[in-house]
């Protein structure tokens, strides 16, 4: 059982790591656009993120503030994802870089906490 936990934690960093490394592919083309892979590595997230919510096996005691934190960041990020994306279907255009940094930075700062904290 502790295996799949372990598995089910990589899997959950793995997903912050899409949407950074997605994002880090868009700013390091300059294109400042946001992609599906990005939208697809926040859903792995989210998944992961709430069966890690769940307290498996017996005797795992859960950092709550963690994932409250975790859990903002991640509806943020989904967020700025939805309105970018959006803008983008709408105008054709790349996203405000305000908000094209603001996803990288919150993606690094999940990921940091997930292996820090």
């Amino acid at each position: 059982m502790e295996l799949l936990r372990n598995v089910v934690v990589l899997l959950h960093i793995v997903g912050f790591a899409v949407t950074f490394g997605a994002w880090a592919a868009e700013a390091a083309a300059r294109r400042f656009r946001f992609t599906r892979t990005m939208d697809y590595g926040l859903l792995l997230s989210l998944l992961t993120g709430l069966a890690l919510a769940a307290p498996w096996p017996a005797g795992v005691e859960l950092n709550y503030p963690k994932i409250g934190i975790k859990l903002v960041i991640l509806v943020v990020i989904g967020g700025l994802l939805g309105m970018g994306s959006a803008r983008q279907r709408r105008t054709g255009s790349a996203v405000p870089r305000a908000l094209f940094w603001s996803v990288g930075v919150l993606s690094f700062t999940a990921a940091a906490l997930a292996v820090l904290w």
